[in-house]
């Protein structure tokens, strides 16, 4: 039974704020507290819905860590405050996301250890480096890439990516500021006892996303589709057949309170969370859905170069997750995408105001 007082960091941007709702709805005996900067456009629409359920909202900075300790003692943290673009550190925004990913981590896991709180750490798919991940064995299929079932490196397989594969080499500002986090919460766990858990999220999807190319791809592509804007399918002889795995942010939710209900059992296991192979859609695969969802078609510009830090496929290997538990992805890729074209229909002058 999840009781007591739980701060969700970055509690009013998506991932948060829908943790906040499913927390709220489902363990009403529960105080949640949603902490936010409210820096990302589109995270002050998440107020009203917060408020409505009887969140608690507090305007503060993971970064300040007196923002954190004014907080009145709690029972667990759920830090997912990151700046979640891959882009973010490749130009003058690199001390934005160190101080964000991984002091602000830091400054969470210190009020962890002064209130003795559980921690369930939002991690990337993004600390696994980018070389070994072009190293794959891949097969070219009509609308995707697909994994040859032997591969040259251990932790990858026809299942995807698993825990194991090596973690040496660059990995984007982003995915490295959040591995050092993960190394961080470990020794703080060791040192002072306290209960962790550190999933590796793959691409998160659904509604109150505000996509972006680089964070939040399937909402983008689906935004653009609905607006009639043109798109570029970047990389990778620019034919649209990278492949991601997506997640539904409910089944997400679902895991994370899941997980906050049973600190003991979930204590140190470090996982990855994803859609895998079965959840995830080509670039291509997104455009053909998208124009059955909308019935409109874009232009989309091929370019044969890929982006810095950019990786032909990546689908989570998830059986670890599944050896210590019944949860399992319930909502398919095209499931997400109409859930979050019912959201934008629904919500879109608020929506593209945000988006601009």
């Amino acid at each position: 039974m999840i009781g007591g007082r739980i701060l969700v960091t970055g509690g009013a941007g998506f991932v948060g704020a829908n943790l906040c709702l499913a927390l709220a709805e489902r363990h009403p005996d529960a105080e949640v507290v949603a902490l936010d900067s409210l820096k990302r456009r589109g995270s002050e629409l998440n107020l009203p819905r917060l408020r409505a359920a009887g969140v608690q909202f507090v305007h503060g900075d993971v970064r300040e860590r007196d923002d954190l300790l004014a907080l009145e003692p709690v029972q667990a943290i759920v830090e997912c405050s990151a700046e979640p673009s891959v882009l973010a550190g490749m130009g003058s925004g690199a001390d934005f996301v160190v101080q964000t990913n991984l002091l602000g981590a830091h400054n969470c896991f210190e009020l962890a250890r002064r209130d003795g709180a559980q921690v369930v750490f939002l991690s990337t798919s993004r600390v696994y480096p980018v070389a070994p991940q072009l190293e794959l064995r891949l097969r070219e299929e009509p609308t995707r890439f697909a994994l040859e079932p032997d591969q040259p490196l251990a932790g990858a397989s026809e299942h995807g990516i698993a825990e194991d594969f090596p973690l040496a080499g660059a990995r984007t500002l982003y995915g490295a500021t959040k591995l050092a986090a993960e190394l961080l919460l470990t020794e703080y766990a060791d040192a002072f006892g306290i209960r962790a858990t550190i999933d590796r999220c793959g691409v998160i999807a659904g509604p109150w996303q505000m996509g972006k190319v680089d964070q939040g791809v399937f909402t983008h592509w689906l935004l653009a589709h609905y607006r009639r804007r043109p798109l570029t399918y970047i990389g990778y002889g620019g034919t649209g057949k990278q492949v991601r795995d997506v997640l539904h942010v409910d089944d997400v939710c679902a895991l994370v309170l899941e997980q906050l209900g049973d600190p003991v059992a979930w204590d140190g296991v470090t996982v990855n969370v994803g859609g895998g192979v079965a959840g995830s859609l080509s670039l291509r695969e997104t455009t053909e859905i998208c124009v059955e969802l909308t019935g409109n078609e874009v232009p989309i510009e091929p370019i044969a170069q890929a982006r810095p830090g950019d990786v032909p496929l990546y689908a989570a290997d998830c059986r670890r997750l599944f050896e210590r538990t019944d949860w399992r992805p319930l909502r398919a890729p095209r499931v997400v995408l109409e859930d979050t074209l019912g959201w934008i229909e629904a919500n879109e002058r608020d929506v593209l105001a945000a988006l601009g």
